[in-house]
């Protein structure tokens, strides 16, 4: 008697990567573990006007994070892997939403119409240039590969070296302008992706991601706006 052979069913993970729907809910998810990083980010960035002590102290406390139980810099490491799987998994599923997208809509429609915001029709560029500007960003003031000073342990030091350049500021504050873009526009996606929208509180989620993309902006750019203009030195 022949064997029936079994055909090995995907599992429920997988079904929801391989679904449009789970890929959005992906993006949704992956976007907020960003955007939570970046409010953090943007606060312990602002602690450089109150100088160099603070600012250093700051950074060598993020080290220490989780002792006894965490080793040396274990929890910025953790932090590191989570946002890395963030960042790949939110960029594969933007890309291939996009495959999906043009594969659905084969011919360019005849008369083209502009509903979409500035915001929503340059949020694949404003993705792309954030992942380069990511990879300078660990390059400049991670590993110091590119950084003018390059000085172990002397984030303020690094900081206005970096930022005193002008390629050094001017790359720092097209990245920080094409995230408010995407900010604005990702706030309001991952809302309605994750359900969060309804009639009543449209308005409000769209007040919200102006206001936040708003904010994140003006406080990541102060810092090499300061810097360049001498308030910082």
């Amino acid at each position: 008697m022949a064997l029936a052979t079994r055909t090995a069913r995907p599992s429920i993970l997988r079904l929801l990567w391989q679904s449009t729907v789970g890929k959005k809910a992906v993006m949704a998810t992956t976007g907020v573990v960003m955007l939570l990083y970046l409010v953090v980010h943007m606060l312990g960035n602002l602690k450089i006007f109150f100088g160099a002590e603070e600012f250093n102290g700051y950074a060598a406390w993020l080290r220490t994070i989780g002792a006894p139980a965490l080793h040396q810099s274990w929890f910025l490491w953790i932090v590191r892997s989570v946002l890395a799987a963030s960042v790949v998994l939110h960029g594969v599923a933007a890309y291939q939403l996009s495959r999906r997208d043009i594969a659905a809509r084969p011919r360019s429609y005849a008369h083209k119409r502009r509903r979409a915001s500035y915001a929503t029709r340059t949020m694949r560029w404003g993705g792309v240039i954030l992942g380069l500007f990511v990879v300078w960003h660990i390059l400049d003031l991670t590993t110091l590969t590119v950084n003018p000073r390059a000085e172990a342990h002397h984030p303020y030091e690094n900081l206005v070296a970096s930022f005193s350049t002008w390629y050094g500021g001017g790359i720092y504050i097209v990245a920080m302008l094409a995230l408010c873009l995407h900010i604005h526009h990702g706030f309001w996606s991952a809302a309605q992706t994750l359900g969060a929208n309804s009639a009543r509180r449209d308005r409000v989620l769209k007040a919200a991601a102006a206001a936040l993309a708003l904010i994140l902006t003006i406080g990541f750019l102060s810092v090499p706006v300061a810097v360049m203009t001498g308030l910082v030195s």
